[in-house]
């Protein structure tokens, strides 16, 4: 199960009762069978002896039923014969076990909002959000003996008096900065202690990188085995969590109307034992460090699972191209590679497309490169045929996405052919994926944007499609396509993962699919999942589409397509040769191949079972990072 614990800093252990009640609206809930009777607590004595007869914090005031107003009177019963029993006992110290149950109800969800329901051991149980324990096993002040004795009160104020909320008070005053985290952090309950003090490590450093946070904790789960079956491996995951090299730097430029503008740049250029970095930039308003560090983190394992072994980087702006013209986005490029620049190079970090940045981005970047550098380096680009290397480029990504998709079916006695495929997004890699279903054989229904979805239940052609990138180049509305196709309908501020389907292909941003999304996923009958961005799922998605053992495709080794067409395009560069689109197709299909058995053979060999829903995710970071930890053992610590 997954727990949520709130980004929100600055609580301390003196709180009144009002602060309390404020911050915890603050914190994220995970409530399970509202309505069940939930044993609050259950230990021996030293309890508030008050505590039988006080209020919840911030319990609504309601009106008792009869049935409440009978427990209410027992319960009163119950309190006048422990009083009569203690007078009679005075002089003994008898500890007592006290166990107090409630209702859990709806109306008290915003005063536990710092808490979440389980079942344990058959029995649901309240239990704290920081910790992860209830009633006595509830952890106690790490400063002191000193604890709070009520299970209303003890979650908040544990967290108070935590290490991990020390230090993160620590590091708010030295900023002078307040520290706020609109989206939740998951901690994963079952994980080893090392495993968890790797996390714990992370969050005390980086608290407000969320997106970073998630996709190490993802990683440091798939790893469990590996660490408890050789401990140093632990010191080499926490050099791996810290970037070899982070670069943010201002980026100004000039509009249509002379206006000056300025956006923040990234590169991260994130381990570099492989070899030199390769890793996309991005251009997109929601670009920040946190971001840029987890798409380096992603894409170093990415490239290390390759066949073809690469550094990992990241990089790109808060810059946002949509609505700009040529000559505005000319300039911002410019004067993003003016900076840039100096850390590329062939043996350095070769950038390659991401989301936001496509081929006239490449064009305008690799244009000041080549002036400022003063050589031409043509895998720099990637997508113009004539001044770059392999012609099958831009179209790897989304391509490879389909191999390792077949890969999956085949070793399930199954076949695209005529399969009910639903593909999210609508850029490069969403329409190369499209493409390559058609030829398959399968029927892609649908693709989404930023406002909604379309689908069209007769499913896309190659003559759909060509009308689809007509859409986008113009940058209209996928609405648009409805009109000239009757039997498509698109939905707005909604997703396409309700839709019936066989197969599905999330090709959008990360964390598109939530925990709703994956039950609708789970009951529009999926069976395979494959994962064209960067981390599409939730912690909580994850932990669903397991549960209904959804088959996932990891993008670190589904999405290597891009990764292997960069590396021949190198050594097409380097060797002068010519490949038609058909060598270059099967030379891709060969390296996603040896993706794909390389992930399998890993988690093999740590005990997972190959028909597994987390066995492809766990080997596929389980054989990159061993990769990885092989190379920075034998290089030493640098």
């Amino acid at each position: 199960m997954l727990l949520p614990m709130s980004g929100v800093i600055g609580m301390n252990s003196s709180m009144d009762d009002m602060t309390l009640i404020q911050q915890s609206q603050r914190h994220h809930l995970v409530v399970r069978e509202l309505g069940e009777e939930i044993d609050l607590e259950i230990g021996p004595g030293e309890d508030d002896p008050s505590f039988g007869n006080g209020a919840l914090i911030g319990a609504p005031m309601r009106e008792s039923s009869a049935e409440e107003h009978g427990e209410s009177k027992q319960m009163g019963m119950v309190s006048q014969i422990r009083n009569d029993s203690q007078d009679m006992s005075k002089n003994q110290q008898v500890k007592r076990k006290k166990k107090v149950v409630k209702r859990w109800r709806e109306e008290w969800a915003d005063t536990y909002k710092w808490a979440y329901v389980d079942v344990k051991e058959g029995t649901p149980r309240i239990f704290c959000s920081v910790c992860r324990e209830y009633g006595r096993k509830h952890r106690r002040n790490p400063y002191g003996n000193e604890g709070s004795r009520n299970m209303q009160m003890s979650a908040l104020e544990e967290h108070n008096n935590s290490l991990l909320h020390k230090e993160a008070l620590r590091l708010q005053m030295a900023s002078k900065d307040k520290i706020v985290v609109d989206k939740p952090v998951y901690v994963k309950v079952a994980m080893s202690k090392t495993a968890g003090s790797i996390l714990e490590a992370t969050l005390k450093r980086d608290p407000h990188e969320v997106e970073f946070i998630q996709a190490v904790q993802e990683a440091v789960q798939a790893l469990e085995r590996v660490i408890a079956k050789n401990c140093r491996y632990v010191n080499i995951m926490e050099r791996l969590l810290e970037p070899e090299r982070v670069i943010v730097f201002r980026v100004s430029w000039v509009d249509d109307r002379g206006v000056t503008h300025v956006n923040r740049g990234f590169r991260v250029q994130y381990n570099q034992s492989m070899g030199p970095c390769r890793g996309g930039i991005r251009f997109h308003p929601s670009m920040n460090l946190s971001v840029a560090k987890f798409l380096g983190f992603e894409q170093t394992l990415k490239n290390a699972l390759s066949p073809y072994k690469l550094g990992g980087a990241a990089g790109g702006s808060d810059f946002d191209p949509k609505g700009k013209s040529d000559n505005e986005i000319m300039r911002f490029c410019q004067s993003f590679m003016s900076e840039m620049y100096r850390y590329l190079g062939p043996d350095k970090d070769l950038p390659s497309e991401e989301m936001g940045v496509g081929t006239r981005e490449m064009g305008y970047l690799f244009g000041q490169y080549r002036r400022l550098a003063g050589h031409f380096q043509g895998s720099f680009t990637g997508p113009r045929i004539f001044w770059s290397g392999s012609s099958l480029r831009p179209e790897a990504t989304g391509y490879g996405l389909v191999f390792f998709a077949q890969l999956m079916l085949a070793d399930m006695n199954k076949e695209l052919k005529g399969l009910r495929c639903v593909v999210s997004g609508s850029g490069k890699i969403a329409m190369h994926v499209l493409e390559k279903l058609i030829a398959y054989g399968a029927l892609p229904i649908s693709v989404s944007d930023s406002r909604g979805y379309l689908v069209d239940e007769d499913g896309f052609d190659y003559m759909k499609i060509s009308f689809l990138r007509d859409i986008k180049a113009q940058q209209r509305s996928l609405r648009d396509y409805s009109k000239t196709y009757a039997r498509s309908k698109y939905y707005d501020e909604a997703k396409p993962w309700n839709e019936r389907c066989d197969v599905a292909f999330a090709c959008a941003s990360q964390n598109e699919i939530n925990q709703s999304d994956a039950i609708n996923l789970v009951n529009s009958g999926c069976r395979v999942l494959v994962e064209g961005s960067n981390m599409p799922c939730t912690p909580e998605a994850v932990q669903i589409l397991r549960k209904a053992s959804v088959l996932i495709a990891p993008a670190m080794a589904a999405g290597a397509g891009g990764v292997v067409a960069g590396e021949l395009e190198l050594n097409h560069e380097c060797s002068l040769m010519h490949w038609s689109p058909e060598d270059f197709e099967s030379k891709l299909q060969d390296a996603m191949k040896q993706t794909y058995q390389r992930a399998i053979k890993a988690a093999t060999d740590f005990g997972y079972q190959k028909e597994s829903p987390e066995a492809l995710v766990h080997g596929a970071v389980i054989s990159a990072f061993l990769t990885i930890a092989q190379a920075m053992t034998d290089q030493g610590s640098v």
